[in-house]
Order: C-alpha cells, then structure tokens, then sequence
C-alpha cells in the first residue's frame, strides 16, 4: 500500500495553524500601555482656549498643586460619559484641572462645555494635535495626573468611579 505524503504534510500543517490561531484567540486585543511615572511634563506652548494669548506648560504647572491634565474633545463619546466624574474632581480643593481640547472645532467645544458645565480651571488648544502626542497620548479621552511638574499617574480612556476613588487617594 503506498503511502500519499501530500494529505499527511498538509493534514500537519492545517494542524500547526489551527493550533496558533486556537492560541491566539485566548490574548487580549486591548493594549494598556505600560506608563513610566514620574515623568518630566512636556515643555510646550500653545494658545489658551477661544483666545489669542499664549501659555507655555511652566506657567500652567506649578510644583505646589496636584494638576488633572484630561485631553479632551466634544466629538468624543466617551469624554461625554466621563465629563461628571471630572465635574465631581472639580471639588478637590488640591486639585486643579486643565483641559486640553484636542483637534475640535471651537464652537463646537463651546458647546459641549455649556451643555455639560465646564469642570476646567485652565483651557488649552491642540488643534492639530503635536501636543497631545508629545504626552504620548493615543487618542481622547485620556488624563494625567501631575504633581511637581512630573506625571505620577497616566488614565488610558475615560475616567470611571475607581480612578476617581484611585486619584482621591493620592490627592491625600
């Protein structure tokens, strides 16, 4: 009986490749960067929202103050979902949050801000969005947390009640 070696070599191979896929379904396609704390903020100039005057990053950040730098814009589901969570951190008392309005139309923004209150103490424009990438942002919404001029703490996506409970901990 002659043994056909074509079937079994491509029957071996199916099963190679079945096995791969198999285990390849079992990892996450979610990517949570790994984030280095205690990393200098950014040196960066730009415009204070819907005004011509401009800020560089060492007159928004001081060393005395935790800061909340949330990247954000009003065509962003999910910065609507966590606008209240930032409307409930606007109480901190040591905690002062920026806004960093990432590529959106300023009438636009305008309104989302009216529509849902602004929790900012301080706006700023990424209109075409150098800034946002220099933080090593990957897209809205995404914060940080700043003490002393270095970022303690990156937030990946929109705020929920944990990290709120998690920032409040270490405002303390």
């Amino acid at each position: 009986m002659k043994i056909k070696i074509a079937p079994i070599i491509v029957s071996i191979l199916f099963l190679v490749f079945f096995v791969i896929f198999f285990l390849g379904l079992k990892n996450t396609n979610i990517y949570v960067p790994s984030v280095k704390y205690e990393k200098e903020v950014p040196f960066f100039t730009t415009q204070l929202f819907n005004t011509n005057k401009k800020i560089n990053s060492d007159e928004i950040f001081k060393n005395d103050k935790y800061y909340l730098m949330n990247i954000w814009s009003s065509w962003c589901i999910p910065c609507r979902d966590e606008h209240r969570f930032l409307i409930e951190l606007k109480n901190e008392k040591n905690l002062e949050i920026i806004g960093l309005n990432y590529k959106d139309k300023i009438t636009n923004a305008q309104n989302f801000l009216v529509e849902l209150k602004n929790p900012y103490t301080t706006i700023i424009s990424d209109f075409d969005g150098l800034i946002a990438i220099e933080w090593g942002a990957y897209g809205v919404p995404e914060s940080f947390l700043i003490s002393n001029k270095k970022i303690i703490k990156k937030i990946v996506g929109p705020l929920n009640e944990n990290l709120v409970i998690e920032i409040k901990e270490l405002l303390k």
